[in-house]
């Protein structure tokens, strides 16, 4: 096995690494206090090629490898998690036109959203229906040429400042096979958006619920066939887990860079914190931690990228793994700091707090084993998941 990046892989990262020191950790703090959502430095990701990573060329991506993308969400996220992570989400909804959406929709809508001219947010979440996603309630009914769309959506990244939504609604009977998926613009008549969420973290992107009250979509809108949208959704998600998994990578980099600095820098009872072994044995256990989630999250996008068979139990295992122990590495690194990690003038209490929503998102990690431990105890031979 060999875990040597080529030289096009190492040029894609340093220039993400070269992006998120010039244009997204400088303003990372402030947007993070005053709530603001970089539409601009999104752009200039998107002059990059980093809004259309893994979408087809043809569509107007970069057409990348799940594994090279998740390099990039890496090396971005070490910047600013919460807008890196944006980032990736756009990236989900982005392929998920380009995939399965008509040749209309594709040619209207692919070019400025690969570019960042414009941008998307993926619509699955309901008040009613968080990881028993297949209950969703909201209702799309064919008239002539169009759907008409009732219902809300909440939890949505990027709502009220982006301009298409993927859309999950049903279609027809109950359970996951009555969900189809549409792209909706935005600002279509009967959309409404609820008061932007106060949140713990993520705060350079707007969280809001979304209403639809009777809004036509054009049947051309709609992606894939009637029925398909579940599986879309679940598609688009295990590349979902493969990036935000990625996204903690970065910012659990980022914390232990600092961590690492400060115990070279901080000097206590006479002596350097990093001369102390109680604090190496820590950063020894959190740079092991780290370089595994790393491994893991690199086998699971190699396994996407391979189609393997077993591919959305391994994306499942990435997410869980690296998304809770990249979290420990972030809280870690903040306790290392005593109490300079808990104040804003350090990063680490908002790495902190960005990261801890990675272990709810995309599935909670709590799904992630229940997907997991499934396949477990359906492996009868064994080497299933090898």
């Amino acid at each position: 096995m060999d875990f040597e990046l080529n030289d096009t892989q190492i040029a894609l990262r340093e220039a993400a690494e070269d992006f998120a020191r010039s244009a997204l950790a400088p303003k990372a703090a402030e947007w993070d206090a005053e709530a603001y959502f970089p539409r601009e430095v999104i752009a200039q990701a998107g002059e990059l090629g980093f809004c259309g990573l893994y979408t087809p060329e043809a569509q107007g991506g970069l057409g990348l490898a799940r594994l090279d993308s998740a390099m990039i969400f890496e090396a971005l996220s070490a910047g600013c998690t919460s807008t890196a992570a944006y980032i990736s989400i756009h990236n989900m909804a982005t392929w998920m036109v380009a995939t399965f959406g008509g040749d209309d929709v594709r040619e209207q809508w692919c070019g400025e959203l690969t570019a960042g001219d414009k941008l998307a947010s993926y619509c699955l979440t309901e008040p009613g229906a968080g990881s028993d996603a297949a209950s969703l309630k909201t209702k799309a009914q064919r008239d002539g040429d169009a759907y008409v769309l009732n219902g809300s959506k909440c939890f949505i990244s990027g709502a009220g400042d982006t301009d298409l939504l993927v859309v999950m609604a049903r279609t027809g009977k109950a359970g996951a096979g009555g969900i189809s998926a549409f792209a909706v613009p935005a600002d279509a008549p009967g959309i409404s958006y609820g008061r932007k969420e106060p949140k713990m973290g993520w705060n350079s992107q707007a969280t809001r619920t979304i209403t639809f009250d009777d809004v036509r979509v054009p049947a051309a809108n709609r992606l894939g066939e009637e029925g398909q949208g579940f599986s879309i959704a679940m598609k688009g998600l295990d590349g979902g887990r493969i990036n935000i998994a990625s996204c903690s990578l970065g910012t659990a980099q980022a914390a232990l860079d600092a961590a690492r600095r400060y115990m070279s820098e901080r000097q206590q009872f006479g002596r350097r914190l990093e001369d102390f072994q109680a604090l190496q044995f820590k950063l020894a256990d959190m740079a092991t931690e780290l370089i595994a989630s790393r491994q893991m999250v690199w086998l699971a996008a190699s396994r996407l990228d391979a189609g393997h068979g077993e591919a959305t139990a391994f994306c499942a295992m990435a997410k869980r793994l690296a998304t809770d122990r990249c979290f420990d590495i972030c809280n870690d690194a903040l306790q290392i700091h005593g109490g300079y990690g808990y104040i804003r003038e350090y990063p680490l209490e908002r790495h902190v707090r960005d990261v801890r929503v990675h272990q709810i998102l995309e599935g909670t990690n709590e799904i992630m084993r229940l997907i997991i431990a499934r396949r477990v105890l359906a492996d009868h031979d064994g080497d299933t998941l090898r």
